[in-house]
């Protein structure tokens, strides 16, 4: 089954997780925004994934993000099943 995963990075981690990502043949949909307690700069990425491939995802996401600042998380991930997606040419 298909997963959407909505991950929010720091922006300063952004590209080294897509291109991780990308690297590993996954495509990425890169979203700018901000967020938390100091309104720091954040990305959201947007990751289309089969079910098996979540827990390589997962462990991309953790070698690719800095350490976090004390309080912070590398990153936060949400999974989403997607029944359809539809690619339009």
């Amino acid at each position: 089954m298909m997963k959407l995963v909505m991950a929010i990075v720091k922006d300063s981690d952004a590209m080294d997780v897509s291109d991780a990502l990308v690297e590993h043949e996954f495509r990425v949909t890169r979203v700018a925004s901000t967020g938390g307690f100091l309104r720091r700069g954040r990305v959201t990425l947007l990751i289309g994934v089969e079910e098996d491939s979540l827990e390589e995802v997962f462990a991309l996401f953790e070698g690719a993000c800095r350490a976090p600042d004390p309080g912070e998380h590398k990153a936060t991930l949400f999974v989403i099943p997607a029944e359809d997606f539809v690619q339009l040419g």
